[in-house]
């Protein structure tokens, strides 16, 4: 896949947990809860039909605020590759105001580990630019710390 830097942003990082494990954490509503926020904000709910046309629902909770944000998975490769997107909903009703379609990566690495690519790509520059100011590398990568952590706390559990 060949990324556009002027409306994707992408990181990659290798985990120190079994790829199995995170994949598992990605698609089990009890399991994301734990990890899909960078802390203080949290995951107030998630609902997940694991298909192409399910649904991710989740409820953000951040500084107090709750936001609902409704979409639907485009492809699902087990174990390897999630992508998901607010550009629809379930039933593909499409999203009045989309944000973002999310690709989640996950590889062995070959020393037990998991090679962790997040992308996100957006309908425009100036999109890209929201979610860059937002905060993407600095939330998503403390989402993939709080994913490491929590996958770990699971595989050695």
């Amino acid at each position: 896949m060949k990324l556009k830097p002027e409306t994707d942003l992408s990181f990659t990082r290798t985990l120190n947990a079994p790829r199995s494990v995170l994949w598992e954490c990605w698609t089990t509503p009890t399991h994301i809860m734990n990890f899909f926020m960078p802390k203080p904000h949290s995951l107030d709910a998630c609902e997940i039909d694991l298909r192409v046309g399910g649904k991710f629902n989740t409820t953000m909770n951040i500084d107090g605020k709750q936001i609902e944000n409704k979409g639907v998975y485009l492809e699902v490769i087990d174990g390897r590759r999630l992508v998901f997107t607010d550009t629809y909903s379930e039933g593909w009703a499409p999203a009045p105001d989309p944000f973002m379609t999310a690709i989640v990566e996950f590889a062995d690495n070959g020393s037990g580990g998991t090679t962790y690519t997040a992308i996100a790509r957006h309908r425009s520059p100036e999109a890209r630019q929201t979610h860059e100011d937002m905060g993407f590398f600095d939330g998503w990568g403390t989402v993939a710390t709080q994913l490491e952590e929590y996958a770990r706390s699971l595989a050695n559990g």
